[in-house]
């Protein structure tokens, strides 16, 4: 193995770890203290968790619960997505499920807006640099890539409905007050991720390069994705190029810009947002 691919081997398990250590100290020290509930698997894990404990004689953890939930999505990520990517996230997973633990539970919480910003924020930072160095912290995120190679649906409605589930239960069970803060951290949560990362669920990147030939080998090595191969030419050089046109989702960015970084780091690329799909949106 190249030692640059051991280096970025380590600079993503690294980020990884620093990813859950952020998400595991947003629960721990704002959200579970303030009764503020996380999105996704992670808010049903610390729902479920609290409920077991208070109404039956069973204590199940929230990290214990995380990591079980996750496990048939792993499996469904390796098979559906790629061994990498899954690996990675189901890491995060680990890291995540064991800090939770390890982590103490600060016990007071004075001002629950402030509680609910900072919690949604920092989980928010610990998601995107996640997301940003080709990596996620499991759960939907690895169901809205299958949903999306599936179907050209908008994942987002996925994210909502399960959102939107664990607002209603927390405010059903434990005051409508709640609901508002959880809405309010993730609210805060959604707007910094975008910031960190992207807020587009589907992105179309244009390659213009001379090397079109071994981009198009490497891309389809590692992204299920169809390309569109367009002979253009300089303005001011007059060189004859080719662009490739390819759509991806969010979470297969920093895969196509280290390929692209590996093949022909002095190829011009134009990243824009996608705002809808007519076609496959895939390479059988």
């Amino acid at each position: 193995m190249k030692i640059d691919s051991v280096w970025e081997h380590v600079k993503k398990l690294g980020v990884v770890f620093i990813g859950a250590v952020l998400n595991a100290f947003a629960m721990n020290y704002f959200l579970k203290p303030a009764n503020v509930y996380a999105s996704g698997f992670t808010g049903i894990a610390q729902l479920l968790s609290k409920i077991i404990t208070q109404f039956t004689p069973l204590h199940l953890s929230t990290g214990l619960l995380l990591f079980l939930f996750n496990i048939p999505v792993a499996i469904l990520g390796w098979k559906k997505i790629g061994k990498i990517f899954t690996l990675y996230s189901f890491i995060s997973v680990i890291f995540m499920s064991i800090l939770l633990e390890v982590i103490p539970i600060q016990k007071t919480s004075s001002d629950i807006l402030l509680y609910s910003v900072f919690g949604g924020v920092i989980t928010a930072v610990g998601v995107g640099i996640t997301l940003k160095f080709g990596a996620s912290t499991g759960g939907l995120d690895i169901i809205a890539m299958v949903l999306s190679r599936m179907k050209d649906k908008p994942v987002g409605n996925y994210f909502f409905i399960l959102n939107a589930g664990i607002v209603i239960t927390a405010g059903a069970v434990y005051g409508w007050d709640k609901a508002l803060y959880t809405l309010l951290s993730l609210y805060a949560s959604t707007r910094v991720i975008d910031a960190i990362h992207t807020r587009y669920q589907k992105l179309t990147a244009m390659i213009i390069t001379k090397r079109s030939e071994e981009l198009k080998r490497a891309i389809h090595s590692k992204l299920v994705r169809g390309i569109t191969l367009i002979p253009v030419k300089g303005a001011f050089s007059n060189e004859e190029r080719q662009m490739l046109m390819i759509v991806i989702t969010r979470y297969e960015l920093y895969d196509l810009e280290h390929i692209i970084k590996e093949v022909d780091p002095n190829a011009f690329t134009n990243i824009v947002q996608t705002t809808g799909i007519f076609g496959f949106f895939r390479k059988e």
